[in-house]
């Protein structure tokens, strides 16, 4: 059978070298059709990156050529890294000279060149990133440019006469790219949308929404096939033949726990003690009941990815009628829902797990502060109004405390790590910025909800089935050395040395002291990105061997995914053959797809925060403010209120009672005349200085 297996298979054991097509075909002694069947293959192996085709028009294998497949991290000063697609490889270097004009995004093929050094080259672009661009229009004598106000993009973008509209000097523009740089010639682009500049905070909003070219409407396709599900499902749900293929778990006390603004329930949780131990069921909304594969709603979702979660709005991954409606698991009502239920031991072990798709009714839209003055508080009034549900989640409380402590031991990461939560006036006008704190609620739900993700992605991977893994590998050495600049001076490492195990060791030593949340921040700037694909590498921050993501298909794709293949396994016994390659191609794109927009994602919900805390800081210009120091660069301070949760910068120029130079070896700024020095963790009084609207940046003086 032709595959992509038995390319590659075929490379390594019957040739050391390139070959033409005409030689492949000769050597794995194949028909006219299989012939036109490889073509195809070695047409998808190219663009996948797998394989690569010499200036001879010559065939093979990349790793072989040392040439590996990933994307491309671009840095303002025109260099970039490669990080692999293939778990475990560490990132390539890439100087400013050898970039061919990729962009921070692109999936690109990158051929290494210094082992030793980890320094490459990029010799293919597979897929570009971007398609537009925002920045300012440059207008001189000779030409016009555009300069991109993304820092990572080091390149002007030309603008013909004719491409310019009726765009002037000095304007925001939104730009379609019309051609990408290469070794000869600059890139060039057409503008498309003139930016006026926002005059509010909501218009500031829809500035983002246009700058990240995130969507603001379904297709008509999707919005209609949503509408058609919503009016005609409901009888058809609640028939016989429909209990029938469902487990009824009606009965089981059940309840949902969020956010009070949340409106797209993806999970509910029942309990039971046993006779060793607790019997815990996570359901999950069945959204592939509704949503099947290639189905307008499922191409709309595949491209989306991600539901995105903005200040005053919410960029659904799906229809509202499926996210807030027919999917969410709503209290009083009959819902659709894929269970896994496990059984643990008193100590915690995952001793049984089961999956089966369920018909499921919550009891009550619990949120995470109720649950908390239930459990943590005892406030009466709250016990006596969930009184027949105090039970359930004094077991929940229970098994989410040793479920906890047994993965802080296997030696997962304990980032507790505020949120900023912003409050927002009728007018959509932030009143105020806030420290949104984890409580014990949160951790019940998460626990959970890992140890229903590990259950799904154990069992498919002792099946040996294509899935899509939630991986995230361990930081580089070279990472470690800020961590220590930052650790060492407090006297909590125990040791000389310090590997990335010894993290959740030293999260736990600095549990209560006062530079605890910047040291949170520092290590978790150390790690890398955690990241889907379609092999397995574990996930180092939760020390879990095998991780997926399962429990979120309102608002993410790969959990819709992940879903689908369960489903697969559990109606047919077994995928067949030809099912499992087909899988085996699709997964990595979506995996791929995936990451990089949930990148993009998280780039545009920052930016809003930012945004945010620069119209809630517009009228504060000339007031002081105590801070802390939360980050030290060559160019000056990074700060963050104490009284609002608001970051921002002081520039070095603004210390003028000395001239400081930037320590690298201990990550502080240390003046040359006095012995006056700023370090992470310093607290500062500080004068609000200015507001660049423009750049969404808070600057302080002293």
């Amino acid at each position: 059978m032709l595959n992509k297996e038995t390319v590659l298979s075929f490379f390594k054991t019957k040739s050391s070298k390139p070959l033409s097509f005409k030689d492949i075909v000769d050597l794995m002694d194949i028909s006219r059709p299989e012939a036109r069947a490889l073509k195809r293959l070695l047409r998808e192996m190219l663009n996948s990156g797998e394989l690569v085709l010499t200036r001879k028009g010559l065939y093979g294998p990349a790793e072989d050529m040392n040439l590996i497949t990933g994307y491309f991290e671009a840095h303002k000063g025109g260099y970039g890294f490669m990080i692999s697609e293939k778990p475990g490889e560490r990132d390539i270097f890439i100087s400013q000279g050898a970039t061919l004009g990729a962009m921070n995004g692109d999936r690109i093929v990158a051929r290494v060149e210094n082992w030793k050094r980890r320094g490459g080259r990029i010799i293919r672009i597979l897929e570009r990133a971007h398609t537009r661009i925002i920045g300012k229009l440059d207008i001189t004598k000779t030409a016009s440019y555009i300069r991109p106000k993304n820092k990572s993009i080091s390149f002007d973008l030309y603008v013909s006469p004719k491409d310019r509209g009726k765009a002037k000097q000095g304007d925001t523009v939104i730009a379609e790219i019309i051609s990408y740089p290469t070794d000869k010639r600059p890139p060039s682009a057409k503008i498309i949308k003139i930016m006026e500049k926002p005059q509010d905070p909501r218009s500031d909003v829809e500035a983002i929404i246009d700058e990240f070219d995130l969507p603001r409407k379904f297709p008509k396709a999707a919005a209609e096939e949503a509408k058609f599900l919503h009016v005609s499902t409901g009888k058809e749900e609640r028939s016989e033949q429909g209990l029938m293929k469902r487990k009824d778990l009606r009965e089981l006390h059940t309840v949902t726990i969020d956010g009070e603004r949340a409106k797209d329930f993806d999970d509910a949780v029942s309990i039971s003690l046993t006779e060793h131990g607790y019997k815990l069921w996570v359901h999950i909304a069945d959204v592939g009941f509704y949503v099947p594969w290639d189905s307008d709603i499922d191409i709309e979702a595949r491209n989306r990815a991600t539901s995105v979660y903005l200040a005053d709005r919410v960029i659904p991954m799906l229809p509202k009628e499926l996210s807030e409606d027919l999917c969410s698991l709503k209290p009083k009502v009959d819902r659709n829902a894929f269970t896994v239920e496990m059984d643990f031991s008193r100590l915690g072990k995952k001793t049984g797990a089961k999956f089966y798709l369920s018909l499921i009714k919550s009891d009550e839209r619990l949120t995470y502060t109720s649950v908390k003055k239930v459990l943590v508080d005892q406030d009466v009034q709250e016990r006596n109004k969930y009184e027949y549900l105090l039970k359930d989640l004094e077991l929940m409380g229970e098994l989410c405390s040793i479920l906890r402590s047994s993965r802080l031991e296997r030696g997962s990461l304990d980032f507790d790590l505020p949120e900023p939560e912003i409050i927002l006036d009728l007018q959509g006008n932030p009143e105020a910025i806030l420290k949104s704190e984890r409580n014990f609620a949160h951790m019940l739900i998460e626990e959970f909800m890992i140890a229903a993700n590990e259950a799904v992605a154990e069992h498919l991977e002792k099946l040996g089935v294509p899935s899509i893994y939630r991986i995230h590998e361990e930081p580089d050495l070279m990472k470690l050395e800020d961590v220590l600049k930052v650790v060492k001076p407090l006297g909590r490492l125990g040791k000389n040395t310090f590997k990335p195990k010894d993290f959740s060791a030293l999260l736990r030593s600095i549990k209560g002291m006062a530079e605890e949340e910047v040291v949170n921040y520092i290590v978790l700037r150390s790690l890398k990105q955690a990241r889907y694909s379609t092999l397995n590498a574990g996930h180092f921050g939760l020390a879990s061997e095998c991780y997926t993501h399962f429990t979120s298909p309102i608002r993410r794709y790969p959990d819709l995914v992940v879903h689908r293949i369960l489903r697969e396994v559990l109606s047919k016994k077994r995928l067949s053959d030809k099912r499992a390659e087909e899988l085996a191609i699709l997964l990595p794109d979506i995996a791929f797809n995936s990451s990089r927009l949930e990148r993009l994602s998280d780039q545009a919900e920052r930016e809003v925060v930012n945004s945010m805390r620069v119209w809630f800081m517009k009228d504060k210009v000339g007031e002081e403010f105590g801070a802390k120091v939360v980050g030290v660069t060559p160019f000056g301070l990074k700060v963050r209120l104490k009284e609002f949760y608001v970051d921002g910068f002081l520039h070095l120029s603004s210390l003028t009672d000395d001239f400081y130079v930037y320590n690298d070896r201990t990550m502080r700024l240390d003046g040359r005349n006095t012995k006056r020095s700023f370090r992470i963790g310093q607290d500062l009084k500080l004068r609000l200085d200015r507001i660049d609207a423009e750049e969404r940046e808070i600057i302080f003086g002293v």
